[in-house]
């Protein structure tokens, strides 16, 4: 048991150091764009899907790492079902018609928990780029009114 939970915690640990890299790249091709005037409804609506769906990518990659190891570990059939149950467990949903056996319990509270925050962070970073762009938005037509 002791050893699922050391298991438990290396995946966790490994999912938030993904989140962190991914977010870092991120991030920094979102510094290299910063000189494309996001004026427009257009530009900011791509810039806006563009983040989004990167961070679902983080995301589904997350889940498809816990997933790969719960096939790995034999915890299930195949890699459709272990990838179904660490996205419902990740994001939370928890259906409950796919569960992990006794010694494996542990997993799922694991992940959901280190799949809550990641979200949380990713809903931060969202958070920052729509602000970012409102300040810049108001601040070039601040600097034309008299």
């Amino acid at each position: 048991m002791y050893s699922n939970i050391v298991f438990a915690w290396v995946l966790a640990a490994i999912t938030v150091a993904m989140h962190g890299v991914g977010l870092a790249f991120m991030l920094r091709i979102l510094a290299r764009r910063e000189n494309i005037p996001l004026r427009q409804l257009w530009a900011i609506s791509r810039r806006l899907v563009w983040v989004a769906c990167y961070l679902i990518l983080l995301h589904v990659i997350a889940i498809s790492t816990w997933a790969a190891f719960y096939v790995w570990q034999g915890c299930f059939p195949d890699l459709e079902t272990a990838f179904y149950f660490s996205g419902v467990t990740y994001a939370t949903i928890g259906y409950g018609d796919v569960v992990l056996v006794k010694p494996w319990r542990l997993f799922g509270l694991i992940e959901g928990l280190t799949g809550i925050l990641m979200c949380g962070l990713s809903t931060g970073v969202f958070f920052a780029v729509v602000n970012y762009i409102h300040q810049m938005v108001h601040t070039k037509s601040d600097d034309h009114m008299p």
